[in-house]
């Protein structure tokens, strides 16, 4: 494990804070230990040398991703925004207290209420 104060880690984490600028190209094995220190994990050496792998491919995607032009699609919050998910909200009449009373399993319809099992405190 490297020392909180070497030059890898404070350069790996520039990368990671400044996620719109290139991304490096060479991933050590000492950047998968610090994110698993950083994540609380033990790795085995078959691990760090699997994730050094994973993550670096990871981070040459994002580099192609990160290549595409998108200068002029606007922002969006959603890939459907265009399209209304949710529907109006309409008043409608409910169910009558002695109705949903007569649909309950242990309703008491003098007192206008029934009982359901005790989830906490049990």
């Amino acid at each position: 494990m490297q020392n909180a104060n070497t030059t890898p880690r404070l350069h790996f984490e520039f990368c990671i804070l400044n996620y719109d600028r290139l991304v490096p190209t060479s991933l050590t094995i000492a950047d998968v230990e610090r994110i698993a220190a950083l994540a609380q994990l033990e790795l085995t050496d078959e691990e760090k040398h699997l994730f050094t792998k994973q993550l670096a491919d990871i981070l040459a995607y994002a580099e192609q991703v990160q290549a595409i032009d998108t200068s002029g699609v606007p922002a969006t919050a959603h890939v459907n925004s265009a399209q209304r998910t949710e529907r109006d909200d309409v008043p409608r009449p409910c169910l009558s207290i002695e109705d949903a009373i007569a649909n309950a399993p242990d309703g008491a319809p003098e007192a206008g209420l029934f009982r359901v099992p005790r989830v906490i405190g049990g």
